[in-house]
């Protein structure tokens, strides 16, 4: 009764958002909670600040009076979803400024139903995780272990605790590329709880990424979201998408440990660190640009693996021709302005300078008339282009850039300054434009991982994509490659790769989980057929209505191999039909039927 007196104060204190609020129901919800909440020190989200207020302490209670401050959407906690105390405070979130808070449950809704209280599934991190304690700052660098290891000893203030009987098995995937997408995909959240932890909430569909460089498909054509591969990420009670990146993995207490991002990078100051436990987790986060670690290359390329990346291009590149157009420009500065220079003769590089010779061509030309004899490509490839081709394909790949006004040189890049790069041979290349395109690496997070490893720094993994000697572990797509036990060959980092390993690990531990065999320490074991990987073929497009199609399994093997405009057919058809979603087919088709019909769209946004 004594703490029921205190309590009526305050809420005659907030009455004037108490009568706003059309539900009496939520007011004794709220009430309740009030009355009911541990002995703790208490944390009043910055959101339900009011914007004049006083602070009242009553006991180990701190509540906050005054007129309330409009509300910014936030997203439910995951920890305890139906528990009556954090509905009770989802609602009365919404209908007055003054309430007392856990700091361990923090439900905020945007509106007193309940029912978005339920479908508020998507979750980002900042919002997930409480305001930091006083413990200070985290430091923006988690490149070594030790930093690593600190971190997230002393720093770790939230997260989902160990599954609990009668739930169901809970399977965390680090990434949302081609490999952890298709995995997510084609697991059964019936027999799941699935929790993804990616820097980025969606899937990029790589092959038809250069086009988006040059306005030949919109970036939204390549992106799909992660919650629409997997629905039961937004629909199902306990499955999570969580925007952050996983900095070190507790393989004895089955936690991986991670830090809240913001536009794809940690470095904010605002950074949550988080830990999540596992039953079963998947690390797919991918690979890294490889730079060989010569000067420069991070601080003047742009790299070719995200859509913003591709946003990064177009801006530069639309900027260069604009700049180019500004009187007293001298002749050597529109040459250097205009000139753009690509290092790198594989797929990615030589589709990229493709289309780049066409939108010069088709774009440039028509637009940008006066400027149309100093643009220009530069190829550059330490080795052969296309090196994995059929020999045939690379001839006509060459014969067709050269044609298409593509410059090749073969060199080797020594360093990377602002404005130009230097080769071995001791000449020197200006460039307004460079795009870095050699290839993918082990990322530095890999790096950092006490995991075996495969011979070319990798992830190592068995013939059942399993990490030995770590128990409920698995590696698939670019970070993973076969141990030398194994016997296997190293398989290139490729979409196909990735997308297969996806599809049947994902087979494989439905199985598991369909024999009870889904939780963590699990003595059960199910072991189907190891994987296997069998080479469909490359295909590449070289420009305006010409591409390479190679469907030899091998170097070593002989298949069919076409090159010209029947190939560019087969590669439209292939990819249009290997888009994820229906969606994502008709904006893919529709942008190359208007840029056919009006041409690129050159708006620099």
């Amino acid at each position: 009764m004594a703490m029921r007196n205190l309590i009526k104060p305050v809420f005659a204190a907030s009455s004037g958002s108490l009568k706003s609020h059309k539900n009496s129901k939520s007011i004794f919800a709220a009430k309740h909670y009030a009355e009911n909440a541990l002995s703790r020190p208490c944390i009043l989200p910055e959101a339900l600040r009011p914007a004049s207020s006083s602070q009242l302490q009553i006991g180990n209670f701190s509540f906050c009076t005054g007129t309330a401050k409009p509300l910014r959407p936030f997203s439910v906690s995951p920890f305890k979803r139906d528990h009556p105390t954090c509905s009770a405070q989802s609602t009365m979130a919404f209908g007055f400024s003054g309430m007392p808070m856990r700091n361990y449950h923090v439900a905020i809704a945007k509106s007193q139903s309940l029912e978005y209280h339920r479908n508020c599934r998507v979750l980002h991190t900042e919002q997930l995780i409480q305001e930091q304690s006083e413990k200070g700052k985290l430091n923006d660098s988690f490149e070594s272990k030790e930093q690593t290891r600190e971190v997230t000893e002393k720093k770790i203030e939230g997260g989902l605790p160990a599954t609990k009987p009668g739930e169901k098995p809970r399977i965390v995937v680090l990434g949302t590329g081609w490999a952890g997408s298709r995995l997510m995909k084609d697991l059964n959240s019936d027999l799941y709880d699935i929790v993804c932890i990616s820097p980025r909430n969606h899937m990029v569909f790589t092959p038809l990424l250069a086009s988006t460089c040059v306005g030949t498909l919109e970036f939204r054509s390549v992106a799909e979201p992660i919650v629409r591969i997997q629905p039961a990420l937004s629909e199902s009670p306990n499955s999570y998408f969580l925007l952050g990146r996983c900095i070190n993995i507790d393989p004895k207490k089955h936690e991986v440990h991670c830090v809240s991002v913001e536009n794809g990078s940690s470095s904010s100051t605002h950074k949550k660190v988080f830990s999540v436990s596992y039953d079963k987790l998947v690390i797919a986060s991918g690979a890294e640009a490889l730079t060989f670690n010569i000067d420069g290359v991070h601080d003047n390329a742009i790299f070719l693996r995200d859509v913003s990346d591709a946003q990064s291009i177009r801006k530069k590149l639309l900027l260069n021709l604009m700049l180019s157009d500004i009187p007293g420009t001298s002749e050597e500065e529109k040459r250097r302005l205009l000139h753009c220079v690509v290092v790198g003769g594989g797929p990615t590089g030589v589709e990229f300078s493709g289309e780049l010779s066409d939108f010069i061509k088709r774009d440039v030309h028509q637009r940008y008339a006066h400027v149309q004899n100093y643009i220009h490509v530069t190829l550059i490839e330490a080795n052969e282009i296309l090196s994995s081709f059929d020999v045939g394909l690379r001839v006509y790949a060459i014969k067709h850039l050269t044609k298409a006004g593509v410059k090749l040189v073969k060199g080797v890049v020594t360093g990377v300054k602002p404005g130009f790069i230097s080769l071995s041979d001791g000449s020197r290349v200006p460039y307004g434009l460079l795009v870095w395109s050699t290839g993918v690496g082990p990322s530095s997070f890999v790096k950092s991982l006490s995991l075996p490893k495969s011979p070319g720094g990798r992830i190592g993994v068995d013939e059942y994509l399993k990490v030995p000697g770590f128990e409920d572990m698995y590696a698939i797509g670019d970070c993973a490659g076969f141990v030398e036990s194994v016997g296997k060959p190293v398989l290139p980092a490729l979409a196909q790769v990735a997308e297969r390993q996806g599809k049947y690990l994902a087979k494989e531990l439905n199985r598991i989980a369909k024999a009870s065999g889904g939780y963590a320490g699990s003595t059960v074991s199910v072991e189907g057929p190891p994987f296997v990987y069998t080479h469909l073929g490359s295909m590449a497009s070289v420009g305006r209505y010409k591409a390479l199609v190679d469907l030899r399994q091998d170097k070593e093997t002989k298949g069919y191999a076409w090159a010209g405009f029947l190939s560019w057919i087969i590669w439209r058809s292939a990819y249009l039909t290997r888009v994820v979603s229906w969606r994502n087919r008709f904006y893919v088709a529709v942008n190359w039927a208007t840029t056919f019909v009006f041409g690129r769209d050159i708006s620099r946004i």
